[in-house]
């Protein structure tokens, strides 16, 4: 099974975020070319985007969270409000352009 690497989000000449380009079918060689933004789950970076993979999977349950990563209600409580902070930002950034 082939590995797949993390989508850079992060320009890495002059710093800044960079958008996709292009799409491709491995399987019938299907191109589809724009200019698209990343979406805004994309954006944070990999250990906030496996967060919420964790978060998702305990079926939204702070406390299941809390008791699986060994850390207090608050300290995840106060770690996915930074996540949804984050995101509001992203979504905010996007609507104004």
């Amino acid at each position: 099974m082939e590995k797949h690497r993390n989508m850079p989000k992060i320009c890495p000449s002059c710093g800044n975020r960079l958008s996709v380009r292009a799409l491709h079918c491995g399987e019938c060689d299907t191109r589809v070319e724009g200019d698209y933004a990343l979406p805004s789950i994309m954006r944070l970076s990999d250990d906030d985007r496996r967060f919420v993979l964790d978060f998702v999977l305990c079926s939204g349950s702070l406390k299941e969270m809390a008791r699986a990563m060994s850390l207090s209600y608050p300290t995840v409580r106060n770690r996915l409000d930074d996540i949804i902070s984050q995101l509001k930002s992203f979504e905010s950034n996007e609507t104004n352009r």
